[in-house]
């Protein structure tokens, strides 16, 4: 057959089968017991789900996946969906507040409508803020914590890597019914000794596709992966402040650097940062990437590998609203912080992502040698090379995502 499930060899992780090409992992298939950081990676690659029984890691031969088979979207059950729906609200609301409240707050001394706004805008945002931190978070924190805890499990620790298993990034893997794909060389034992820099297309309005934090940190070695994001964003409260708690750090060369050499850590990039979310066609993706080669120098300097990666289903979560003379887009990218409105699902404004399945695939990786002064025609070549390897992921994978007649365009 083209396609089966996995059996894990004597328990562990390596497939001895080199027939199989491609793995896919079904993220929200997991059982929630497993989703745990002292839980084996082992136990996640011979898991089934608990709803059907199946496989959650299934693999293809180098055919690929079947037509529309990686654009799947599975049932939810009600309280994931509300908490996603309500969560993800308060998430954007939380991004643009501290750039739109002073201007609110200001424009309320002198004027009577602008008050009332203000007042239903805070009152907005306090209702989100209860639902989500009263309600939906004492209770899954329960609903997930490992058998035998005594007590409601604190939101976030001192441990970076169990912070990665937070509730919510669990939630949306079953929200978006995310589903990771690689290659035979990305496969354990492939990389186990080392670290790599995950480089993914597109950014869309929030790249959701990543945030199955664990994944990146567990299925290809246990090297902690840390991404990147803006430092402005970084800095915003709440939202900063739990961004960094799982790893997060700040997109400049000295902080990824410093994860890749002097702590042999996995680092994550989205490589069309805001300038992504502003690509929106109907009939090809595009990409912003054609000027973005700083991260190559840094492989380069560091001597470790980038694997190209494309998410399919991030540029279709929400609509974006472009203006026609790109002021915001401008704006945007000068902030490094989105300032353009977006709607999302039930058309509303700022609000949850529309649910479409959301499959990341992975390519293989892009062996960089190091070079600790790297020429422009070496950071070219790789470049090239890492451009050259999302356009291979997109169309080895677009027809099982049922995107066979789209084209991905770089900019």
């Amino acid at each position: 057959d083209r396609i089966g499930n996995f059996t894990m060899p004597n328990g562990g992780v390596k497939d001895t089968n080199k027939r199989w090409a491609y793995y896919k992992f079904s993220a929200g298939e997991l059982p929630d017991e497993y989703f745990h950081p002292t839980v084996p990676v082992d136990k996640w690659l011979s898991a089934k789900s608990k709803e059907k029984g199946e496989a959650v890691l299934t693999y293809a031969d180098d055919r690929g996946f079947e037509n529309g088979s990686l654009a799947v979207l599975k049932p939810v059950s009600k309280d994931v969906e509300l908490e996603r729906i309500f969560g993800i609200a308060l998430y954007m609301i939380g991004n643009v507040l501290p750039f739109v409240l002073p201007g609110m707050m200001v424009s309320a001394i002198f004027s009577t409508v602008m008050r009332t706004i203000l007042t239903a805008f805070l009152a907005y945002v306090f209702v989100l803020y209860f639902i989500t931190h009263a309600i939906f978070s004492p209770y899954f924190r329960n609903k997930y914590k490992p058998e035998g805890t005594k007590g409601t499990p604190p939101l976030v620790t001192n441990d970076m890597r169990s912070n990665q298993y937070l509730y919510t990034e669990r939630n949306i893997q079953k929200y978006l019914s995310a589903q990771y794909v690689w290659p035979k060389s990305m496969h354990r034992p492939a990389m186990e000794n080392e670290n790599a820099i995950f480089s993914i297309i597109p950014h869309g309005v929030a790249p959701l596709g990543i945030t199955a934090y664990p994944l990146w940190s567990k299925l290809w070695n246990d090297k902690l992966c840390r991404w990147t994001a803006s430092p402005v964003v970084l800095k915003i409260p709440l939202v900063g402040l739990f961004m960094r708690k799982i790893g997060y750090i700040p997109a400049k060369t000295r902080n990824i650097h410093e994860a890749l050499t002097k702590r042999e850590e996995n680092v994550g990039i989205i490589l069309d940062g805001i300038a992504g979310m502003f690509q929106t066609h109907t009939n090809e993706e595009t990409a912003y990437v054609k000027r973005r080669k700083g991260i190559v120098k840094i492989a380069l300097r560091a001597g470790v590998p980038i694997v190209p990666v494309y998410a399919f289903g991030h540029t279709s979560a929400w609509t974006v609203v472009v203006d026609p003379f790109g002021i915001l887009e401008k704006l945007s990218n000068q902030f490094g912080a989105s300032l353009s409105p977006f709607f999302g699902r039930f058309g509303w404004f700022l609000g949850p992502p529309r649910r479409v399945p959301t499959t990341v695939c992975l390519g293989d990786p892009i062996v960089c040698p190091k070079v600790d002064e790297p020429t422009q025609e070496q950071i070219d070549e790789y470049h090239r090379k890492m451009l050259d390897g999302c356009r291979k992921v997109f169309d080895t994978h677009k027809a099982a995502y049922g995107w066979e007649d789209k084209k991905l365009l770089f900019v």
